[in-house]
């Protein structure tokens, strides 16, 4: 090693006692890319993002983009083609350990987790998921969701964070199999909504107070919030608070990389590389590779594939006749709205008049008062998750 390259290193050393003593951070160094190209508000936009980031940081900031004038480090690509390729490298070479960027295709399997600030209560809550798929089958996607919402919380330092369940299509279905992912011996910590009717499905007005750490939702609708939350003191084109659309998470994925819409203003950008840089240090590789593993064996796939199978049809030759009409008064909720028209058929093999409905809290099934307990027993016999409604 040359004379000069000692004293590079020498210097560096020295560099990063001084900077350890500064901030009290003795870790391992990290350093955090940033793409410069692709958004609506410019490179100028992106790059006041990334010094904004780097002030008074204890990560450093690397640019990856057309020369700008600058501090900062700059890792030289023309295009964003070329922008996403370097960034890629540097990550695959341990020269960053994460990475933020905009518009980047993740494969099927992996999802980003997104962490907003809610304006009923200004609490942060992770959005699980913004972008990506995490499986073609929408309530297989929200489970595996719900796992790498959890795995982002506790790189973030949540130790036993509390998972809801948005009230969409599907959201009892995936309530069901993350209680059988919990009583199989996977701990999850179901959030109570705060509704008077509680329960870990959760209504519009938990979105706004904040009342799970993690929120699951189906990709689009959770990309939507997203655009919701950020932007809504803005009308849109510009998006103002927030951390961005979060990390892609998925077993077996080894990049740690968060996305950003082109619409992203300043204090996004700057948000969203020290919510990268949080990751890294909180080693959200690790950590996912773990939670995987321990949901494995707590039956995690054999749910999954009990999710996806088909549903076993009745025999063609079976014709259900409808009941005698009654009046019906009793509501039974707790049936994903995708299963509702199964669950009356249910009822009226078993001799009782049921009509499918919309309560004020979802889906309902209304039958007679008189045979209300009897039909929660038989569906629950069924396989349905069932509770008496309480009236709005």
């Amino acid at each position: 090693m040359s004379e000069e390259n000692v004293k590079k290193m020498i210097g560096k050393v020295f560099d990063d006692i001084a900077n350890a003593i500064e901030t009290g951070d003795f870790s391992d160094k990290v350093s955090i890319g940033i793409t410069l190209m692709g958004s609506e508000h410019g490179i100028e936009n992106i790059l006041k993002g990334a010094e904004l980031a780097s002030e008074n940081s204890s990560f450093e900031v690397i640019l990856i983009g057309p020369e700008v004038d600058t501090k900062l480090k700059v890792v030289k690509a023309e295009t964003e083609e070329e922008q996403h390729k370097e960034m890629e490298r540097l990550l695959d070479e341990g020269i960053i350990q994460g990475a933020v960027t905009m518009h980047y295709n993740f494969p099927i399997g992996v999802s980003t987790v997104g962490r907003v600030v809610t304006p009923g209560m200004g609490k942060e809550m992770y959005i699980a998921t913004t972008t990506g798929t995490s499986s073609p089958h929408r309530v297989e996607a929200m489970v595996k969701n719900g796992l790498n919402g959890i795995i982002t919380a506790k790189s973030m330092g949540v130790e036993s964070p509390t998972i809801g369940i948005l009230n969409v299509d599907g959201a009892r279905q995936v309530e069901r199999a993350l209680k059988e992912l919990n009583s199989n011996g996977y701990n999850i910590n179901f959030a109570e909504s705060m509704r008077s009717d509680g329960g870990a499905v959760m209504r519009g007005n938990d979105l706004l107070t904040g009342t799970p750490d993690v929120m699951i939702a189906d990709s689009l609708t959770g990309n939507l919030l997203m655009k919701i939350f950020s932007s809504f003191n803005t009308g849109g084109s510009y998006e103002a608070l927030g951390y961005g659309y979060g990390p892609g998470i998925g077993e077996g994925y080894k990049r740690n990389i968060l996305i950003l819409s082109r619409a992203s203003g300043v204090p996004v950008v700057s948000n969203a590389i020290k919510y990268a840089a949080q990751l890294a240090k909180g080693n959200v590789l690790d950590v996912s590779q773990k939670e995987y593993k321990d949901a494995k064996k707590a039956k995690f796939e054999d749910i999954l594939k009990g999710l996806t199978k088909e549903k076993k049809k009745s025999d063609d030759s079976e014709e259900i006749t409808q009941p005698e009409k009654e009046v019906v008064t009793g509501s039974i909720s707790g049936i994903d709205i995708m299963e509702l028209e199964d669950a009356v058929q249910e009822l009226w093999k078993n001799s009782i008049y049921a009509e499918s409905g919309m309560g004020c809290t979802g889906p309902i099934v209304m039958v007679n008062e008189s045979k209300l307990s009897n039909a929660i027993e038989i569906l629950k016999k069924a396989g349905y998750a069932t509770e008496e409604s309480d009236p709005c």
